[in-house]
């Protein structure tokens, strides 16, 4: 029996008995009270009610293995939309991408990239309609085809430019249930401030304040404000005497500690998304009081702890080419277009610089870009990283 008759035979069973269930009553409290025993008891007669635990574990682990990759893999989302209890299962089995390169909940792009390896994907720019859409690619010889991941769309202001990043490519707001957070520029468009829609470690902080009592420094906020949470700041040094030469840029990644880098270090990692901080983001302001705020160097601090040093990243330095007469990097044929908005990044620490690209962006077609990325970075930051090079920087070329 294939996997589609399974979930066809168990939406019949519980469609016939629901429709048995809602003729019984007239009135809408007393349909209210029939819903609950007309799912009770589909659940008794489902073929699948009475299946031992450890068989239906063995089924879920057998569709996981074999669906390795998209667009396949849309069944093991499928068996985790199917019940509670299927869903219980199948996140338990279904591993981060950190250990399997595997990206299959929505979740996953929150949570570190594979070790080792990079996950290849690529940027769509449209130019008319400012937005950006991030896939992962199917396909290494092609681009035209992948698994929509994230996109993104430009918002022009006045003193700034806002990427706003959602899960939705039809409704990309900040009011939006699918917003994950958003990209800020400066004016110049050389500093740049990534935020989180929840805090990465999806718990509670503790923040520097006044208290009534005499000697209380801290106090613990129990919510931290939606899309106000910063996770990571870029910035591109200054060219104020127009030399030529590639852009120049480091990420500060307040939300990693330097530490991860380590071997059997360990980077921050989502469980799930907070909804009740998405679904309150449209009624908090953002930065119109000073106790709103949260500053940068104090958020980064809180987040990896007192003792710990945030990761940062560097841009890798390219090599001069003396026949081509231009800048190179191996991008190991990923990129196939010379362009300022390529670059490689890699950690940066007090004994220098890791040799492992841990991401990579550059240009393939007019508005075709490749973005490969790993640990411990997600497809969310990752993505950040590399709409701030989009942006004009009129202080830097």
């Amino acid at each position: 029996m294939s996997f589609k008759s399974i979930l066809q035979d168990m939406k019949g069973d519980f469609g016939s008995i629901s429709r048995k269930g809602f003729g019984l009553r007239s009135r809408s409290q007393r349909v209210v009270e029939d819903r609950s025993s007309v799912i009770v008891d589909a659940l008794k007669q489902s073929c699948w009610a009475n299946m031992p635990p450890e068989l239906l574990r063995d089924v879920l682990m057998r569709i996981e293995a074999s669906e390795c990759a998209w667009p396949p893999r849309k069944n093991v989302v499928s068996c985790a939309g199917v019940c509670r209890n299927w869903r219980e299962i199948m996140k338990d089995i279904v591993k981060n991408p950190e250990f399997s390169g595997k990206l299959t909940f929505p979740i996953s792009l929150k949570q570190p990239g594979s070790r080792g390896s990079l996950i290849q994907c690529f940027i769509k720019r449209n130019r008319s309609a400012q937005t950006y859409h991030l896939y992962l690619s199917l396909n290494q010889a092609s681009n035209d085809d992948g698994k929509f991941l994230l996109a993104a769309k430009k918002c022009r202001r006045a003193t700034c430019t806002d990427y706003i990043i959602s899960l939705n490519a039809e409704d990309v707001s900040k009011g939006s249930s699918t917003y994950i957070g958003k990209l800020r520029s400066n004016f110049l468009g050389t500093k740049f401030t990534v935020y989180d829609a929840q805090p990465p470690n999806g718990g509670t902080l503790t923040a520097k304040c006044h208290s009534l009592r005499p000697g209380s420094m801290k106090r613990v906020s129990p919510r931290v404000p939606a899309g106000n949470y910063p996770v990571s700041n870029i910035s591109y040094e200054l060219n104020v005497l127009g030399s030529r030469g590639p852009r120049r840029m480091q990420c500060v990644m307040n939300a990693i500690p330097a530490s991860a880098m380590d071997p059997g270090g360990i980077a921050p990692t989502q469980t799930e998304f907070l909804v009740s901080n998405v679904d309150s983001f449209s009624s908090i302001p953002f930065f119109r009081s000073k106790s709103a705020r949260i500053d940068n160097s104090q958020s980064g601090s809180l987040l990896t702890g007192q003792n710990d040093s945030m990761l940062m990243l560097k841009n890798k330095a390219p090599r001069w080419h003396e026949q081509l007469q231009c800048w190179c990097l191996n991008f190991n044929g990923r990129v196939t277009v010379a362009s300022v908005k390529n670059f490689q990044l890699v950690a940066s620490t007090e004994n220098g610089e890791h040799d492992n690209v841990i991401i990579q962006f550059g240009k393939v077609g007019k508005d075709a870009f490749t973005m490969d990325y790993q640990y411990p970075l997600s497809a969310f930051q990752a993505f950040a990283i590399c709409l701030s090079s989009f942006d004009t920087k009129i202080a830097c070329e």
